[in-house]
């Protein structure tokens, strides 16, 4: 079988994110396939946590999960704010598949980062806030290093 977008993305995102969880939900209708990632953390001291919908959370393990989305260039662009960061491909000529390796790449250092953030959120009362941070300059560096040009289709049904 010829891989897709998402055989790519998913085989890309196992080899990048390692232990990471996460998890590729594709909208048929909407024309989009949307990444979702979760981090874990433990609470040790306790903090009563409040989410952004100000659910608040004493657990003993913080789960934090964020996504982002691939979207069809021809179709509305999603929420910016509901999402990490969104990302057109064409619908026809898919998405090139060093776009997509770079996309894994950096997404596992925004990861790894995340990872610390949350830990010194968890750990340091100055801390008031956590978010992961997607940096739209350090993802174009990471695709300029990466020469892969070869298009990978965007998934028949």
């Amino acid at each position: 079988m010829k891989d897709n977008m998402l055989t790519e993305l998913e085989k890309q995102l196992e080899k990048s994110l390692g232990d990471f969880d996460f998890a590729i939900d594709w909208d048929v209708r909407q024309h989009r396939i949307e990444v979702s990632v979760v981090l874990f953390a433990e609470n040790k001291l306790n903090d009563v946590i409040e989410d952004e919908e100000g659910t608040q959370s004493e657990e003993k393990v913080i789960e934090f999960e964020d996504s982002l989305v691939l979207y069809a260039d021809d179709k509305e662009t999603p929420d910016e704010l509901e999402y990490l960061t969104v990302i057109p491909f064409n619908r026809k000529k898919g998405m090139a598949k060093g776009d997509i390796t770079a996309l894994a790449n950096y997404l596992a250092e925004v990861l790894v980062n995340g990872q610390d953030d949350l830990l010194d959120f968890l750990n340091d009362e100055t801390i008031e806030t956590f978010e992961l941070v997607w940096d739209d300059a350090a993802f174009e560096e990471v695709k300029k290093n990466n020469n892969e040009t070869a298009m990978v289709a965007y998934p028949k049904y």
